[in-house]
């Protein structure tokens, strides 16, 4: 299955043509998206950026899933191109996992942020609970592009 899916003419045209720069510019822009606005969304619930409204971070939460199906969209297509070779990587395994518990954080955070950001600009403070979450998905989306980088580097040193 897996050398089926290298030779579909999807996966060969990526290989040969300037689908495989596409894929992994559009793969970039995904992820400089979602790591700085979940970011630029963190510093504000610890303190900075202090003249933007809680209420108002919620306009960046479409751009930061837009932005996260443009990733999977263009990582399908850059798996596609050597997909053995990717699940033969153990960096690639960590990199995936952490990427759907990074999603599915980002999730529960920004459903809090919905629920709570109007709370938070009443009170003047983010709740333990806004402050931990918003702590765990930048971690995890620092790690996925780590785990990104990793799997570049390291599975063209083995291969390469």
């Amino acid at each position: 299955m897996l050398n089926w899916l290298e030779h579909t003419s999807y996966a060969e045209w990526v290989n040969q043509s300037w689908g495989w720069p596409l894929a992994l510019t559009i793969h970039a822009f995904g992820t400089a998206t979602v790591v700085g606005l979940t970011f630029i969304i963190g510093l504000r619930l610890f303190g900075l950026f202090r003249t933007i409204p809680y209420t108002s971070m919620n306009k960046l939460l479409p751009f930061i899933w837009f932005a996260a199906a443009c990733q999977i969209i263009s990582g399908v297509t850059l798996w596609l191109t050597k997909p053995g070779q990717y699940l033969a990587d153990g960096m690639f395994e960590a990199k995936f996992t952490l990427l759907i518990i990074a999603l599915v954080v980002t999730w529960h955070f920004q459903r809090t942020m919905k629920q709570e950001a109007a709370s938070w600009e009443a009170n003047g403070a983010v709740s333990s609970r806004g402050r931990k979450l918003v702590s765990a998905t930048c971690l995890l989306w620092a790690a996925v592009t780590i785990g990104g980088r990793l799997t570049a580097y390291l599975g063209s040193l083995y291969l390469g």
